[in-house]
């Protein structure tokens, strides 16, 4: 799938993944998100029922981050959350890869977790780029091709990679794109403001998971 032009707020998957977030907070998240239209709110596997109550019939698609920070869980485990949350009403699965199997290069292992998982419903794939080496990310973007996911997905919140390091994240996507094309490709982790959001589009985003996305639409829509 081509990166293709649409409005800032249509890439934005409205992100509260803060392990201290009350009910109230995610019920905010996704009050949010439907006053400015964002492509879908983020949520932990425990919110994901209050999210698909708050935004019940409209078209913000509800979005759980599954095995973060590295992927390491038990394939079962994996399994279970995956279906619970399909349960509760999750649209997209936003999965971490097991980044240990990844530095081990156990490739066997990985697709078949993922490929288990995929068959569940639509899932983006997190690789964890920033932990990872160039090489690691064209395998691994790969595998997710293979394994019949949506989207490769670059990180989580926990993305070592810093703010000032977007350059190299847009390298990753690019990286991305080469090796699973046809996929969606979604960028996230310390994407904070209009400029850096427009920075990940301009390297070939579709989707950008973002805590921020309330003060990127404030920035669009400033006087100034």
């Amino acid at each position: 799938m081509a990166n293709t032009i649409k409005p800032i707020n249509k890439y934005i998957d409205h992100t509260n993944i803060d392990p201290k977030a009350t009910k109230e907070d995610i019920i905010k998240t996704c009050e949010e998100a439907v006053i400015y239209d964002f492509r879908g709110v983020c949520v932990r596997p425990k919110w994901v029922k209050i999210a698909s109550t708050v935004l019940k019939g409209g078209d913000v698609k509800i979005v759980v981050l599954i095995d973060d920070p590295i992927g390491d869980s038990s394939h079962e485990q994996r399994m279970n959350i995956a279906k619970k949350a399909i349960k509760d009403g999750a649209n997209d699965l936003d999965v971490v890869v097991n980044i240990p199997d990844v530095k081990h290069e156990k490739w066997s292992s990985i697709e078949k977790d993922l490929k288990d998982i995929c068959e569940l419903g639509d899932t983006k794939v997190i690789i964890g780029s920033g932990f990872l080496t160039d090489e690691e990310i064209a395998k691994v973007s790969q595998i997710v091709k293979k394994a019949g996911a949506i989207c490769v997905k670059t990180a989580t919140e926990k993305d070592p990679l810093e703010n000032r390091e977007l350059k190299e994240k847009a390298i990753h996507l690019k990286i991305m794109r080469e090796n699973a094309p046809g996929l969606l490709i979604k960028a996230s982790g310390k994407i904070k403001t209009l400029s850096d959001i427009k920075k990940m589009i301009k390297a070939g985003a579709d989707i950008v998971g973002s805590s921020s996305g309330v003060t990127i639409m404030n920035e669009i829509n400033s006087p100034d």
